[in-house]
């Protein structure tokens, strides 16, 4: 199924150029290019699935696409543009110092250009090149950096720059493409790639990691700060955090030549406890960043977390970042997200799809309380999987049972062994369609018996609630926590309302009807589309997070057409930042 996912995409990137590149062209020809777009690997898709054949391209491991991601990373440089430039003088010139292997801009806070060079060398070469800027009034910090500016005094010439979108589109945008698609499989591979994670973004991602490593460096030169979560485990959405750690683990004993009977060690202080020992390391390490690395403002250093981490704005990539020290665990979570995405192309789209679902409706929030994360949401996703007949996705056990030697790791006496070799999990050839899964997860969970039973996606079966908690998922390796503890019944009451509303609308024939108007103009929201108006939470009765009598079922489909009509004039207006961030 990943095969066929991979496989689809490229022969489409000529015709998404062909639509970024001709933005003055007939909009109704860029939508109906787009249309087929989407239609033709929709039709890869299905072809695959219904002949039973879930076969997938050799995937590489998550360690060694991680691994390629830092090496391009340290061999790249970020750099401050004027507002009118010139992309070929700038090319030209930067290549003096080396082949230019890749480079993009985009604008944040002004434009920039992320250059990747073909060798660390020619890195050096250009900070040979650069001078520490003088200013009066003021004294500069002389630390040089790879984040660089670049200063224009010739004629500028023509402006050809074309940049790279950092932001997701406008929920409305969204709706407005959706309702465009032929099918509710369409409408889902649509939001996906609308709202996942581009190439470019991902190299700024690792680049940002990449220049706090060299502050870091300067204490512990065998160090490498790795991004985890959402930025790395394929289910990453535009605008989202960089969450980073600092891993130590390089940073050990080399082994001793045998035979001489001597041998030599480093004095090193001492603390109390690791805990001690990674809240002093951090401290130090974000008075560096706050001091001395330029464009990293707003440096909190929270210390006494159960999870201690340094928290800053990195305002030349507009990435709000968190760094943590030898967070291993959430490495191998973030592995295994990793793993589960890679299997089966549905399992992206559908975690896609109902994020955006529940971000629409208020079940995740973007600020600490008693929401369901996206985490504890997206393991919602994967255990309904796991559940089908036949399954679509393994158990953590599995995935454990078919590790080799080089895979075992146990971290804080947890065992987090997964596979690593991708190409010994074998499916069982489950061919439900997205459509189907969209529908029966919404069912599945709008009569889940959450007041007895837990979530585990390790044993890949209900279990009896081990505490009275609202929602029990059980953390996938350190098994004894519920990475749900924060949500309330009131959330979760909230969550199962709008799972059967949808799931009752997705029965509707109103609903799941494309209109056949021929103008693409004046198709109304239907299908996913319709799922993420405001109506549905009101009919839902969570309107405002507070519980109101349902309306009769007849009165339930007048006011979603009412809806659905009334969208048709407002569903490309422009929504607030605020929207584009979550």
């Amino acid at each position: 199924m990943a095969s066929c996912f991979s496989v689809c995409r490229l022969p489409m990137r000529g015709a998404d150029r062909l639509l970024k590149w001709c933005p003055n062209s007939d909009l109704q020809a860029q939508r109906r290019l787009a249309r087929t777009t989407f239609a033709t690997k929709a039709q890869a898709i299905n072809k695959t699935l219904h002949a039973g054949t879930l076969k997938r391209l050799d995937v590489e491991s998550f360690s060694s696409i991680q691994d390629e991601r830092r090496e391009r990373a340290e061999r790249s440089v970020l750099i401050s543009c004027p507002p009118k430039i010139n992309e070929r003088k700038i090319l030209d010139y930067l290549s003096k110092h080396g082949d230019i292997r890749n480079y993009f801009f985009y604008q944040t806070y002004g434009m920039y250009a992320v250059v990747e060079f073909s060798s660390k060398e020619s890195i050096a070469a250009l900070k040979g090149s650069c001078t520490i800027p003088s200013v009066q009034h003021e004294a500069s910090v002389p630390f040089k950096s790879r984040l660089l500016s670049l200063k224009w005094t010739g004629s500028i010439g023509p402006t050809t720059v074309k940049c790279h979108e950092q932001l997701p589109i406008s929920i409305n945008e969204l709706i407005q493409q959706l309702s465009e698609q032929e099918s509710i499989d369409q409408q889902m591979q649509c939001l996906t790639e609308a709202y996942q994670l581009t190439e470019e973004n991902i190299s700024l991602r690792f680049l940002v990691c990449s220049l706090l490593r060299d502050i870091a460096a300067a204490y512990f030169p065998e160090s490498i700060i790795r991004p985890f979560g959402s930025t790395v485990n394929s289910f990453g959405k535009l605008g989202c955090d960089l969450d980073m750690f600092l891993d130590l683990d390089g940073v050990s004993v080399q082994n001793q030549r045998k035979g001489s009977g001597l041998s030599l060690e480093y004095q090193v202080k001492r603390g109390a406890s690791e805990r001690n020992v990674t809240q002093s390391i951090l401290s130090v390490i974000g008075e560096c960043v706050d001091q001395f690395s330029p464009g990293c403002v707003g440096v909190q250093k929270i210390l006494n977390a159960r999870v201690p981490l340094v928290r800053f704005s990195h305002q030349p990539s507009g990435f709000q970042c968190d760094l943590t020290a030898n967070n291993r665990v959430a490495m191998k979570s973030t592995e295994l997200l990793y793993v589960y995405g890679s299997l089966d192309a549905r399992v992206r789209y559908l975690v896609f799809t109902v994020r955006c679902w529940a971000r629409v409706h208020g079940i995740t929030s973007g600020i600490p309380g008693a929401w369901i994360t996206n985490f504890s949401l997206t393991v919602l996703v994967l255990f309904f999987l796991q559940q089908r007949t036949p399954a679509v996705l393994p158990t953590l056990d599995q995935l454990r049972d078919l590790a080799g030697p080089s895979d075992k790791c146990v971290i804080e006496e947890n065992d987090c062994t997964i596979v690593s070799d991708l190409s010994k999990i074998k499916l069982q050839g489950n061919t439900d369609t997205l459509e189907k899964l969209l529908q029966e997860f919404f069912e599945f969970y709008g009569s889940f018996a959450f007041n007895r039973s837990s979530i585990n996606i390790r044993k890949g079966r209900e279990q009896n609630k081990p505490e009275a908690a609202a929602l029990y998922i059980q953390n996938p390796f350190e098994t004894s926590l519920n990475v749900s503890k924060n949500v309330n019944a009131t959330q979760l009451e909230r969550f199962v309302a709008l799972c059967r509303e949808s799931a009752w609308l997705l029965q509707q024939g109103e609903v799941l009807k494309r209109s056949a108007t021929p103008s693409a103009d004046q198709i109304p929201p239907w299908g996913l589309a319709a799922l993420l108006l405001p109506s549905v939470a009101e009919s839902a009765g969570v309107k405002g997070r507070r519980k109101k009598k349902r309306e009769p079922a007849s009165e339930r489909i007048k006011t979603l057409l009412q809806s659905l009509k009334s969208s048709r004039g407002g569903a490309g207006e422009k929504q607030s930042s605020d929207d584009h961030r979550h």
